[in-house]
């Protein structure tokens, strides 16, 4: 999402308090001069006072203490600045393989429950409030074969590692959930993007 608003011009600090994620980002975006890597917490960004036009929070906001972000968000953002919350939901209901790759993520993901923590609408409208925020959703999709398919599951914090003496069997459990729903060797794994948008 950074290289997006950098690709147009715009100057982005990329707070991130993970040195893994910080120093990934780092490497992918040095070629471009308007970004800076911040060292912070969205609690705490250590940015100056109404410095910053528009704050966005790409697959991140489910970390955040709502309260002390929210306090941060309206000490940095401009007066008429705008925040937007940004992620992609699976679509569950509409998808027989991104059904069965969720119940192989509740299955066999390490900590997939505590961390795939569900935002509702009303949890959005309260960190908004007294504000009123809108809402867009976007759907789209990925295609993979088994190895795009299996390399989007080990990508994840919740999946085990090689050494987890379930490993093997996850892997052969997502191999039949592709086998289940391919076609010409490929699946189209479905989301929704949601987007949160207003000031505060």
């Amino acid at each position: 999402m950074s290289e997006l608003f950098l690709k147009n011009g715009n100057t982005v600090y990329g707070v991130e308090p993970n040195a893994e994620m910080r120093s990934a980002g780092e490497r992918l975006l040095a070629k471009y001069p308007k970004f800076s890597s911040v060292n912070a917490t969205a609690e705490a960004t250590t940015l100056k006072a109404n410095s910053i036009d528009l704050i966005v929070a790409g697959q991140a906001f489910h970390w955040f203490d709502d309260a002390k972000a929210k306090l941060e968000f309206k000490r940095v953002v401009k007066p008429q600045g705008w925040v937007v919350l940004v992620w992609n939901g699976f679509l569950v209901e509409t998808s027989a393989l991104v059904r069965g790759y969720q119940e192989l993520l509740i299955e066999y993901g390490t900590d997939y429950q505590e961390v795939n923590r569900e935002i509702e609408d009303c949890d959005i409208a309260a960190f908004f409030a007294p504000r009123e925020c809108r809402q867009a959703r976007f759907p789209f999709k990925q295609v993979f074969d088994f190895e795009g398919l299996k390399g989007r599951l080990l990508s994840a914090s919740y999946a085990p590692e090689p050494s987890n003496p379930r490993f093997e069997a996850m892997i052969e459990d997502l191999r039949q959930v592709f086998m289940a729903n391919e076609n010409n060797g490929r699946v189209d794994f479905d989301y929704e993007t949601l987007v949160y948008y207003g000031q505060l």
